[in-house]
């Protein structure tokens, strides 16, 4: 873009100059001539006092030579010829006649330029900017790549700035290594792989490791969208991914980097109906491009994408992206290096451990502890605080998991005690069970879209199996909530629990369908896998017969019932903490584990949750 509007202050300046050396010109070819113009009555005073020695007459002037130079030095005259009649009934009234001279070569030069010019700057400054805006303009460089380059001191980022995914550098390293010294990485007759795939969940960090590997190199680092070669005219994204690698190429030593691979790499479907010629022709012409790219010549290319299931076949296959690096959410100590890097930047309470903020943030990925870090900062200033704290964090932590709150909404007398005792019976079931997430802090304060009341729990380590009796006690909390109203207002029950029936039914439906962990369908799925990356389908009907199906709903609906009454039952024993805990939540509208010690759980577990109430 750059390289066009230098282009483009060029031309005008050519046209300036060249304007201005016609009218140089000009002048200099008048003064050669010295030549007079005069009217036509001072030509025929000149016939009548005998000056001029000879005349050459034109179809519209006269020119004539004088006997003797004028006081100016000037021999030669001019004029424009008239009706003779009409000049001699004019003189002799006495009537100066005067003709009007044609346009000279200037006329005509600015008759044609200046038209010309005008058009030129109202197609530079507003038709074509216009088109640009609409993605129609530029129709002589409609085939270039639209990558943006840096170079190493654009990029700044190295791998000191990417933490929490150990396994990722080390991956990445040799890439690092290559590209510094390409002789010494193959002295033993390695090469560098053609292509590299960075696959994981979004807001990994996978766009700044691959800045991180250009800036630790020192190279050219090409970043561009898949979605930036699609275009509406057949044919456009070939060219730009010719250009793109062309332009790599002269520029090598240097990385390629094309984030959201999947916007450009779908896998091809037969048999499908228009529209896909674009898409195809680009694919195939980065095919072709990864076939003959020679990794030898210093050009890396590194693509990112968080859904690798569905891209093409032919892209993934050794020889084109020989490696894929899965770069996935943080575990304990990955998440205590990412806040480290992230609190450096913010004043933290002296002797703060920021291994706390670690605890509670499983699941998390490097943006949401960036987002974190920063809303607590936010929650500090707003409170005019002089440092974060872990009640900074906490704040922030609810900001991000139940919403903002919403003070203003009011609630009468009666919902606000049955939001409190819904509440509690969450916080008191949860407390009640193993394996559960403890509870952090219950509040009948309404949050975000809907939540009258919310119980946060927080994980206390990783996990990466669930039992089926972690799950139902999961599904058990989640009753917890309408099994306290129906103890309390004896069976008059609310829609507060309308989100907690539905997560629910969602985890059994899954328990069923996915997992085969009811006795009575049988140890097979039900229902393809969800996405890698981006989380669970939405639960379609899954795939069976009648007879089977109606066996699915009998064991969902018997899981749901089934943990219903073991929280009425947990509820039901502890009735004296039920009631107690919900006068403390509407005298106070938010507790933890600290002021009510009924909630705490002797031996806490895994993963962070928020329970809203609807």
């Amino acid at each position: 873009m750059e390289s066009n509007n230098r282009k483009q202050a060029w031309t005008i300046w050519y046209v300036i100059v060249a304007f201005t050396g016609m009218l140089l010109l000009q002048q200099a070819w008048s003064s050669y001539q010295q030549t007079e113009t005069i009217s036509y009555s001072e030509f025929e005073k000149r016939i009548a006092e005998k000056k001029i020695s000879e005349v050459v007459i034109g179809a519209d002037t006269i020119q004539g030579t004088l006997k003797t130079p004028a006081p100016n030095g000037v021999n030669k005259f001019i004029t424009v010829r008239v009706d003779p009649a009409l000049a001699d009934k004019l003189a002799a009234e006495g009537v100066t006649v005067t003709g009007a001279p044609p346009a000279g070569i200037i006329g005509a030069v600015l008759g044609w330029v200046i038209p010309g010019i005008a058009f030129y700057l109202l197609w530079v400054f507003l038709f074509r900017r216009l088109a640009d805006k609409q993605g129609l303009g530029g129709l002589m460089t409609v085939g270039k790549s639209h990558a943006k380059v840096y170079v190493e001191t654009d990029t700044k980022v190295t791998f000191k700035d990417v933490a929490g995914v150990d396994e990722a550098k080390f991956e990445l390293q040799e890439v690092v290594a290559f590209l510094k010294d390409p002789k010494a990485f193959g002295r033993l007759g390695a090469r560098a792989p053609k292509g590299i795939l960075l696959v994981g969940p979004p807001g990994t960090g996978k766009t700044l490791l691959a800045r991180a590997v250009a800036g630790e190199a020192g190279v050219s680092f090409f970043s561009i969208s898949g979605s930036e070669f699609v275009e509406m005219f057949v044919g456009v994204g070939a060219a730009r991914v010719r250009d793109l690698f062309e332009q790599a190429r002269k520029a090598a030593p240097c990385i390629i980097f094309i984030d959201e691979l999947d916007a450009l790499g779908r896998s091809r479907s037969a048999g499908g109906i228009g529209g896909f010629d674009e898409k195809e022709q680009t694919l195939n012409q980065l095919l072709a491009e990864l076939d003959g790219f020679d990794p030898s010549i210093g050009v890396i290319l590194l693509a990112a994408t968080n859904r690798p299931e569905i891209l093409d076949p032919a892209l993934l296959r050794a020889g084109r992206f020989d490696r894929q690096v899965l770069v996935d959410r943080p575990d304990h100590k990955g998440r205590l290096e990412i806040v480290r890097v992230h609190a450096r930047k913010i004043v933290i309470e002296p002797g703060f451990d920021l291994d706390r903020v670690a605890n509670i943030t499983t699941g998390f990925t490097g943006a949401d502890l960036s987002n974190l870090v920063n809303e607590a900062a936010i929650v500090a200033t707003r409170r005019r605080g002089a440092a974060v704290n872990f009640e900074d964090f906490t704040a922030a932590i609810e900001r991000i998991v139940a919403g903002i709150e919403k003070r203003s909404r009011i609630l009468s007398a009666p919902e606000r005690r049955r939001v409190a005792y819904h509440e509690m019976g969450h916080a008191l079931v949860a407390a009640s069970l193993p394996d559960v997430d403890p509870v952090l802090k219950v509040s009948i304060i309404p949050r975000g879209v809907g939540a009258l009341g919310y119980t946060i729990q927080r994980p206390t380590e990783d996990r990466f199996v669930l039992a089926a009796s972690e799950l139902h006690h999961r599904i058990t909390v989640l009753m917890g909530g309408r099994a306290a109203e129906m103890l309390i207002f004896e069976g008059d029950i609310s829609t507060g629990a309308a989100d907690d029936l539905q997560r629910a039914t969602d985890i059994a439906m899954e328990m069923v369908t996915l997992y085969g962990m009811a006795a009575a369908v049988g140890q097979r799925t039900y229902k393809p896998p969800p996405q890698m990356f981006l989380g669970s389908q939405p639960l379609d009907k899954p795939a069976a017969s009648e007879a089977t199906q109606r066996e699915i709903d009998l064991s969902v609906k018997d899981m749901v019932t089934n943990a219903f009454m073991e929280a009425r039952d947990i509820l039901a024993r502890r009735r004296a903490d039920l009631d107690k805990g919900a006068e403390l939540l509407l005298t106070k509208e938010a507790i933890t584990a600290d002021d009510f010690p009924a909630i705490r759980q002797a031996e806490p577990t895994p993963r962070l949750t928020a329970t809203p109430s609807a």
